[in-house]
């Protein structure tokens, strides 16, 4: 019997190798293309993963990784029991859900909004429009910012002055930095974020709305017992992502829009981050709050993934 099963497993197994060697054969050249990708991955994303081990050691260049002594938990304590660690997690996960709460939900109604126009040269501008601010860089986007708010020389202060409004250092008051980071970043990315709505809006079977026509139902039936339901797998998965990726914001807008006025509110864990590893070389302590941050990224997504595939049934694994 014992012998039978062994002769069974190795059957299997030379079979399972036979396949994937007719499979290489057949199909080598997308194999090959597959390479360069996970190349990328494996040299820029899993190798350096190994460099996250220096938050639990007092690193020096002069030692390396290995060489450097072994502290433990040290520098994730000495985060925590540093006055300013609340007010990052704060001004972090506020920021998050701000931008989280805004950008999500305007790229499906810009995709539905869109869908409901016929073909032609509105469509198209309102398309090109809404997706060129995506393709300006970090650097240009800002720039605009700091002379459009400029209390002196800014247009938007031209036009209050134009109702009587005195002038307002707009990047000088720090409980109006948030409002001015996600509404600039919903400009610049809502537009491209629509496209992936737009294609699962074109998978949709359109017999269904031909039914729905017959039936006499009105465009916001057609968007709610069509559209939505049509999209809602992806809807699904963007927001898995998005919520995964919830303590992660872009370093760079906020770095740059950064000031000592507005610091009470703009200071996050990315760029408290960048401040004590790049500028004052604490690497280990530095990687100690990154590393922080990306576990509670991880909680939030095996939790969002979780709960969004007992509800939906939909999820990314």
């Amino acid at each position: 019997m014992e012998q039978s099963l062994d002769q069974s497993k190795e059957i299997k197994k030379v079979t399972q190798r036979h396949l994937a060697k007719r499979s290489f054969q057949r199909h080598w050249q997308l194999y090959l293309l597959m390479m360069l990708p996970v190349l990328y991955f494996v040299i820029f994303k899993y190798i350096p993963m190994f460099g996250a081990v220096i938050a639990f050691k007092d690193y020096n260049v002069v030692q390396g990784i290995i060489g450097s002594p072994w502290v433990g938990w040290k520098h994730f304590e000495n985060f925590f029991n540093n006055p300013v660690a609340w007010d990052l997690i704060r001004n972090t996960f506020l920021l998050s859900v701000f931008q989280l709460a805004v950008t999500f939900p305007l790229p499906i109604l810009l995709a539905l909004s869109l869908n409901e126009i016929k073909d032609g040269i509105f469509k198209r501008s309102v398309q090109t429009l809404t997706y060129a601010p995506y393709f300006i860089s970090t650097v240009i986007i800002v720039s605009m910012l700091i002379l459009m708010l400029s209390p002196r020389t800014g247009i938007v202060n031209d036009l209050l002055g134009l109702v009587g409004i005195d002038a307002i250092n707009f990047l000088g008051q720090a409980d109006m930095f948030r409002s001015i980071f996600v509404w600039s970043d919903a400009w610049q990315v809502t537009g491209y974020s629509a496209i992936i709505y737009l294609a699962a809006l074109a998978g949709i079977d359109r017999q269904q709305y031909e039914a729905a026509k017959i039936d006499g139902a009105s465009r916001l039936q057609k968007i709610w017992n069509i559209d939505i339901p049509g999209i809602m797998p992806t809807i699904v998965i963007i927001l898995i992502l998005s919520v995964g990726n919830l303590m992660a914001i872009g370093f760079e807008k906020v770095y740059l829009l950064q000031n000592p006025l507005n610091l009470s509110t703009s200071e996050i864990l990315q760029t408290y981050v960048y401040k004590m590893g790049i500028i004052n070389a604490n690497f280990s302590f530095a990687t100690a709050v990154g590393l922080f941050n990306s576990i509670i990224n991880l909680i939030l997504l095996v939790i969002v993934n979780s709960v969004a595939k007992k509800i939906s049934g939909n999820g990314l694994w």
